[in-house]
């Protein structure tokens, strides 16, 4: 049996529509007919063939997408937990279930983690069909009455903010949150910190994103081209400083602006990962940061155990994944996405539901 999929040949060029094996499951996973899939700017870096680093240069016959909702269509011998039509996300950090970070309800740092979309063990989802291994583990069951391209993003971008702004940072009501880089996982924070009850500032080179960041709840923009000093604006608007910041993108520029737009004792929370530029090693300025006792935290993905905080705010309308959505394209339109990608021209969350 075959399924269409797009396949990376050779990094930065058009990825190839092909026919290829679907898969089976194994007796611990499940197959996911994928029904929608957004397309993140990891999947670029994916592309582009950055993160050697970090060991996760992706290699020819790759299948990327990490950001995939759809319906099992197939469950393993020994899965107990998922069953065939169940509706399911899927996250971009799949766990084994049973390392000590697992078991003790982190499977985002799973010591075994697989990579969704980067590594031949974990091809991804920009295809009509998903493996997905560990399901009982690493499949995530959605309300009902929410569509997949509505969810498309939560599997990556989403998720993400989510976790680095409610678990990993402390966000009082009225607190000042600066939010550095308005690209998907930006825009996703910007919604996510205001419905925490957060005062979002949201910095950006481009006008059009930031008029996206006051539709998700930003009261206050800065265009980083506008103005010299960004930190500086940043401080002048929160009244000497923000107790938040977060860098969305991963450049030197952006998580250096983070830092210095925070107040005494604020929190930086650095979500995005280097380029080839800066290969994992950026400066900071860490005598500010002693002397004013600046955290510096990272933060990765989410555990699948904690959606369920997301699902009742999305039951209550506190919270809309869909509202970061900003299109729906066919398999055939990813390379272009991933190539407009490269000038930061998209705007929101990009999502495949014509397989």
């Amino acid at each position: 049996m075959y399924m269409r999929a797009a396949v990376l040949e050779e990094h930065a060029e058009p990825l190839s529509i092909e026919e290829v094996d679907a898969p089976e499951p194994a007796p611990n996973g499940a197959v996911v007919d994928v029904e929608a899939c957004g397309v993140c700017r990891s999947d670029w870096h994916g592309w582009q063939g950055d993160w050697g680093w970090l060991g996760l240069e992706t290699q020819p016959g790759q299948i990327l997408g990490h950001e995939p909702a759809g319906r099992v269509i197939a469950v393993g011998d020994d899965v107990e937990q998922v069953s065939e039509g169940d509706h399911v996300a899927v996250p971009f950090n799949l766990g084994d279930g049973v390392c000590p970070q697992c078991q003790r309800g982190h499977s985002n740092t799973c010591e075994n983690v697989m990579p969704l979309g980067f590594i031949e063990e974990a091809q991804g989802a920009f295809a009509e069909q998903l493996h997905v291994p560990v399901a009982d583990h690493n499949l995530v069951k959605l309300p009902d009455g929410v569509s997949s391209v509505d969810m498309a993003g939560l599997g990556c971008r989403f998720m993400t903010s989510f976790h680095a702004l409610a678990h990993r940072a402390d966000i009082g009501a009225g607190d000042w949150v600066a939010i550095h880089g308005c690209g998907g996982v930006g825009l996703s924070a910007v919604h996510i910190a205001d419905a925490l009850g957060g005062n979002v500032v949201a910095v950006d080179l481009k006008d059009e994103k930031l008029e996206k960041a006051e539709e998700l709840g930003a009261v206050e923009t800065v265009n980083a081209e506008d103005v010299e000093n960004v930190p500086g604006e940043v401080t002048s608007i929160t009244d000497g400083g923000a107790g938040i910041a977060m860098d969305a993108l991963g450049i030197e520029t952006t998580s250096q602006n983070s830092v210095m737009s925070l107040g005494t004792r604020g929190q930086h929370i650095q979500v995005g990962l280097t380029t080839q530029d800066e290969q994992g090693m950026i400066t900071l300025p860490s005598d500010a940061m002693v002397m004013s006792e600046i955290e510096f935290i990272g933060s990765l993905g989410m555990p699948p155990t904690r959606y369920d905080e997301i699902f009742r705010m999305v039951a209550t309308g506190k919270l809309e994944p869909e509202a970061v959505v900003s299109e729906t394209i066919g398999l055939e339109d990813v390379s272009d996405k991933l190539e407009s990608m490269t000038d930061f021209e998209t705007v929101g969350i990009p999502v495949i539901d014509n397989f």
